[in-house]
Order: structure tokens, then sequence, then C-alpha cells
């Protein structure tokens, strides 16, 4: 037990970290830093315990594991891009390129961390 606690919380940390860094060089220039900054936090905090404590409930079927990761990065993805939107775009005013940076920001931000928490696992 104590060590998956350990396991989820290093994952935490790594995943906002990455993903932080990613949305600050990456989102658009409409967003202050602070922003950037907070949403890297916010947005994991929010998508990490479902993919990690929720969705393996329904993947633990032996050869399922790339059925998981589908799922679980589409998630994340779609619902990072929802909160996002729904909390620091929606009040902008339309900007349709800016909106589309933000949400390949999320992708890549998602897509890095993803491949770093698979090397650190593998290793």
């Amino acid at each position: 037990m104590l060590t998956t606690t350990l396991m989820f919380l290093n994952a935490t940390l790594a995943t906002m970290a990455i993903e932080t860094a990613v949305l600050v060089a990456g989102l658009s220039h409409r967003h202050v830093l602070s922003v950037r900054v907070f949403a890297g936090i916010w947005l994991s905090a929010c998508t990490l315990p479902v993919v990690w404590l929720v969705l393996p409930w329904f993947f633990s079927a032996p050869g399922s594991d790339g059925a998981y990761v589908v799922t679980a990065e589409s998630f994340a993805v779609v619902t990072e891009c929802c909160l996002f939107w729904f909390a620091f775009v929606r009040s902008q005013p339309r900007d349709m390129w800016a909106t589309a940076r933000d949400a390949m920001a999320i992708l890549v931000a998602n897509m890095l961390s993803y491949t770093a928490g698979g090397y650190i696992l593998a290793t």
C-alpha cells in the first residue's frame, strides 16, 4: 500500500513538473505566466486520480494494457482541454489559432508526461 502511494505521489509530481513546463512554453500568449503555471498543476490534479485510480478497474483483464493507455490518455487530453477552455478561454475574445495552440500544448504535455512515465517504468 505504501509503495503504491509513493508511486502515485512521485508520478503526480513528475507529471505536474513536465506538463507545467510544456504549458508554460506552449500555451498561447493570451495567458499570463501565473495562468500557465496554475494550469499545469491544476489540470494534472484533476485527471491523474481518474487515470491512476479509477480507469485501471475497468481494464484489469490480461491483455487490456493497450486499451487502457488509449482510454486513459484520451480521457486526460479531452478533459484537460475542456477544463482549460471553461476556466480560461471562453471569456476571451474568439481566436481559433490561439485556442488550437492551447489544445495542442495540452496534447503535447500529456504525450511527454506519458512517455516519461513509460521510460521511468521501463528502467
